[in-house]
């Protein structure tokens, strides 16, 4: 059995924060090569019939508060379910990351420092002050990643990755397809993780 993992993502999304921070564990326990791809969230939910955040009816946004906060005490993390900056334009973010990847650097490290930025920092993850600094810190080289933003085989990626979430049946994040098992969610990693182990 491949122990390779497709991991769809966005760089703003909360559930993707919660999961990806139990990530870097199950990786390196079980020796998976986890394939990061950064998509359009805007565009994923227009063609999988989803509503973004702020069109949703009152009763799923008070809800969608509820379970934040429900499993922000289960994991016992740091964070605001309310952030200063969300929506967010998370584009920018997803470049570096693709960047990241394709220079062979720790791509998942990248895009937990960018989404904790959002859910712990306060930060503004569309500024790209923020987004050198963030990367800085973590010990990445941050001007040379926000400088590939924009590059075209980094635009045509992140668009071919949203395109084939599209394709695959992706519709919420983050999303494993897994030996062609899907798994959405950050509360469905501990059913990849068994998958993994076998």
């Amino acid at each position: 059995m491949s122990k390779t993992v497709d991991y769809y993502l966005a760089l703003a999304s909360p559930y993707t924060y919660m999961g990806g921070r139990r990530l870097p564990a199950i990786v390196a326990e079980k020796g998976a090569d986890l394939r990061l791809k950064p998509i359009k969230g805007g565009p994923l939910m227009a063609a999988t019939g989803g509503l973004p955040v702020a069109k949703r009816h009152p009763a799923r946004l008070a809800y969608r508060l509820v379970e934040l906060a429900r499993w922000r005490h289960h994991w016992d993390i740091p964070m605001n379910i309310e952030p200063a900056f969300f929506p967010v334009d998370d584009g920018q973010a997803a470049q570096m990351v693709i960047a990241a990847q394709r220079q062979g650097l720790d791509a998942l490290a990248l895009s937990n420092v960018f989404l904790a930025c959002v859910w712990e920092g306060e930060r503004n993850i569309a500024d790209l002050a923020i987004l050198t600094a963030a990367a800085e810190a973590a010990g990445f080289d941050g001007a040379a990643l926000t400088a590939s933003i924009g590059d075209d085989a980094i635009e045509a990626e992140y668009q071919a990755n949203t395109d084939e979430a599209i394709a695959a049946g992706v519709f919420g994040l983050p999303w494993f397809i897994h030996d062609g098992v899907p798994y959405w969610g950050q509360d469905r990693i501990r059913f990849l993780a068994k998958a993994l182990r076998r």
